[in-house]
């Protein structure tokens, strides 16, 4: 009577895991490495192979598939945890807008240091007092805190600078806002005070108002 032989998978090399790692995540960091059991090195031999790209300072992705918009988030609030993801892409995280920015908008405190973007297409906002400070949801993105601006406080900011986005995208996302009942009435009167845009917003807030009594 011949013995079974019993067959074990051979565990994956090391650097076949770190890119399964680095796909699954989306956004590596050299801290995710150890509790994985793999090691820096392995990081650096493939970045020297081009299996992986560095995206910013301390930020990694596979190289093969390029980083989804949620992605660009996450890894632009790794590489400035101070900012608030704001205007054209707080729009689109909230799907507000048929808008498809290429860069990734942030808002920091107007006396902050401009941060260094290296490869990351970043677009910096300056903006001050309760206009930075309130209206922050929190979220969180492939193991990253992502702070975004709330829908109708994103409405308000993009009346604010309607200058820097065009008024039809401002009006566009009042509407997509409104229609979707992402926000209050009271909520746009509100961040129209913070931002204080409440004089410029008005006969737009009263005609969606007036629209939604009508219909």
């Amino acid at each position: 009577m011949s013995a079974k032989r019993h067959s074990r998978a051979r565990p994956l090399p090391a650097r076949d895991q770190l890119l399964a790692l680095a796909r699954t995540r989306g956004i590596l960091r050299p801290r995710d490495l150890a509790p994985h059991g793999l090691s820096r090195q392995t990081l650096s031999r493939l970045v020297g192979e081009g299996q992986i790209r560095r995206r910013g300072r301390g930020l990694y992705v596979a190289a093969d598939p390029p980083l989804s918009e949620q992605e660009s988030l996450a890894a632009a609030s790794a590489r400035v945890p101070h900012g608030v993801v704001c205007l054209l892409s707080a729009l689109r995280f909230h799907d507000l807008t048929t808008q498809n920015p290429g860069d990734v908008w942030l808002a920091i405190d107007r006396k902050a240091r401009a941060p260094v973007s290296g490869d990351l297409p970043l677009r910096i906002v300056r903006f001050s007092g309760k206009a930075r400070t309130e209206g922050i949801g929190r979220h969180i993105i492939d193991g990253v805190p992502v702070r975004v601006y709330d829908p109708a406080k994103t409405v308000a900011d993009c009346f604010k600078y309607r200058h820097k986005i065009g008024t039809d995208v401002a009006l566009e996302a009042l509407r997509e806002c409104w229609r979707a009942h992402r926000c209050t009435m009271d909520d746009l009167w509100r961040y129209a005070a913070v931002c204080r845009v409440a004089r410029v917003m008005r006969p737009y807030l009263e005609a969606v108002a007036a629209d939604d009594e009508a219909g």
